[in-house]
């Protein structure tokens, strides 16, 4: 739609990238679909990494090309 974004997305999807895997080889593999997905047109926010004192695993958040936003699980 040609109108530009005015509210927050009423929907946040988590895009389950790498079940099962942790540390290093989670976040390799969450960074090689980012580099993925920014060849059809999303963009990178930030990265979140691991860290078990902050009970994360490690994410990628990303925007699609309308702006709305996603993260890469």
């Amino acid at each position: 739609m040609p109108e530009d974004k005015t509210v927050e997305n009423r929907l946040h999807l988590d895009v389950r990238v790498a079940p099962g895997l942790e540390g290093d080889e989670r976040m390799s593999a969450l960074e090689t679909e980012a580099n993925r997905l920014q060849t059809l047109g999303a963009t990178r926010a930030y990265r979140v990494e691991p860290d078990k004192a902050a009970m994360t695993s490690g994410f990628i958040t990303m925007h699609d090309p309308e702006g709305n936003e996603f993260c890469l699980d």
